[in-house]
């Protein structure tokens, strides 16, 4: 399975990628990409974190939602999709939502992707990483935009056109925002509605740029 990896990457990096503990939360458009990107790539601890379950609306964009399991929860989905995968990734799940006093239990990982909606969890998980000598990457906002070409990684602080990436920085500007490693989007949104648009193009892309700083975090280490 891992046969092409190992002659991209060595066999010492596999076995690094293998030994890494990953959170992730949020497996929509967005982390669901990550996850899968992951699995592929050879990690084999991964908690999930998502209280959402499938809906219609996710048809268009998010990697693990068919029209066989709308109404059921997205981490069994996920589960089981990467369990028949390779059976011997450890998928760790959970559906509570997660809010500031539940991320202060979280415990400890070597890496957080945070592709969660919610601002409360991401201040609290951006917190909670920084205290706790975790590494963190952080999606900022996907919707509205269509250009996947503008997707980067960047630090909070650098980043431009994106209004949720405007919030983070007021909440958190009593910390050094060039420690904040976030992905994000220099497309301006294409419409103030207030309901959200979307295509698989932008979050898709963000989830592979928010595995691929932890693979190449690894890699450089």
């Amino acid at each position: 399975m891992y046969d092409r990896i190992i002659k991209l990457i060595g066999n010492d990096n596999l076995d690094k990628i293998v030994s890494k503990k990953i959170l992730i939360v949020g497996i929509g458009g967005v982390g669901g990409t990550a996850l899968e990107v992951l699995v592929r790539s050879g990690f084999k601890d991964i908690t999930i974190i998502d209280y959402d379950k499938f809906e219609l609306s996710n048809l268009n964009r998010q990697i693990l939602s068919l029209e066989n399991n709308i109404g059921e929860y997205k981490v069994d989905i996920a589960k089981k999709r990467y369990k028949s995968l390779n059976k011997d990734v450890l998928i760790n799940i959970s559906k509570e939502y997660l809010n500031k006093e539940k991320v202060s239990n979280l415990g400890y990982y070597d890496y957080i992707i945070d592709a969660c909606d919610s601002v409360e969890a991401k201040e609290a998980l951006i917190r909670y990483a920084l205290s706790n000598s975790i590494k963190i990457i952080s999606c900022m906002g996907t919707g509205k935009r269509l250009d996947p070409t503008k997707v980067v990684i960047s630090t909070l602080d650098k980043t431009y056109n994106d209004p949720l990436a405007k919030v983070m920085r007021n909440r958190l500007k009593d910390i050094n925002l060039k420690k904040v490693f976030v992905v994000f989007s220099k497309e301006l949104p294409r419409n103030k509605d207030k309901e959200i648009s979307s295509m698989m193009l932008v979050p898709s892309t963000a989830g592979i740029y928010l595995a691929y700083y932890i693979i190449n975090d690894i890699i450089n280490e």
